[in-house]
């Protein structure tokens, strides 16, 4: 073997010794980072107890447990809440979602791989803003995806559907609607600070006919803005996350 060829292996060896060297660094030394949701902690496990609002607005709901196969698909100390809301006269309804992960990032996969699983084609994705009231208001930016689905009606004829998908993804003072930045922030907090942060995906799902489609968006944006104060802790001042960021 010529010299070149040589010099060539050992820098390869020393990346690859290197980049082992601080992944068992970075995994023997992380700290679990706080949720970015109310939850509460489970002894002797990392699954955490997490809900969301039973009444809000003219809401009623109920609780929603996780069919096996999705519990049995994700990592174990996957935290889980979920809940169908109705109005009093029972015309609308909406299934809201959290999904925290644990130790394991696998917990939240890109919302692009479930939806068409069910049947849904997704025909638009846009960016939104959403005002939060209280006694501390703040904005947030979520996902609006449209999406297509058709069924077969009475007739035997296919009619199509349309379906609202809002989500977002949260952890400790972070929040984006973009998987992609989710995956970035995890990775530079990790690097960083040696946490690795507890990022909940929330989603908010509901159906309606073509044509009703900023119609329904605007009862579930109330529900939103509504429902959020509830379960999601809000951005800390600048001040208060520089401190903790120096700890």
């Amino acid at each position: 073997m010529n010299k070149p060829k040589w010099i060539l292996l050992v820098t390869t060896l020393v990346l690859i010794a290197s980049a082992g060297a601080l992944l068992h660094h970075l995994k023997t030394n992380q700290r679990l980072g706080t949720p970015g949701v109310k939850a509460v902690a489970r002894p002797g496990t990392t699954v955490m107890q997490l809900d969301l609002p039973e009444n809000v607005l003219d809401f009623t709901s109920e609780k929603l447990e996780q069919a096996d196969v999705v519990t049995n698909m994700l990592p174990k100390d996957t935290s889980f809440a979920s809940r169908r809301y109705r109005t009093s006269t029972n015309d609308f309804g909406i299934t809201a979602n959290i999904v925290m992960m644990g130790k394991d990032r696998t917990s939240i996969h890109k919302p692009e791989y479930c939806l068409p699983g069910q049947g849904w084609r997704i025909d638009s994705k846009t960016n939104v803003t959403l005002a939060i009231g209280g006694r501390q208001p703040y904005q947030f930016s979520v996902a609006k995806w449209m999406l297509a689905n058709s069924f077969k009606g009475e007739n035997g004829q296919p009619q199509e559907i349309r379906g609202l998908y809002v989500f977002w993804f949260v952890a400790d003072n972070e929040q984006t609607p973009d998987h992609w930045t989710r995956i970035l922030w995890l990775a530079r907090d990790l690097l960083r600070h040696g946490v690795l942060q507890r990022w909940a995906y929330v989603s908010y799902f509901t159906i309606c006919l073509p044509g009703q489609e900023e119609a329904t968006f605007a009862r579930v944006q109330k529900l939103i803005t509504a429902s959020v104060p509830e379960f999601q802790l809000p951005p800390r001042p600048a001040d208060s996350t520089a401190l903790a960021n120096n700890k």
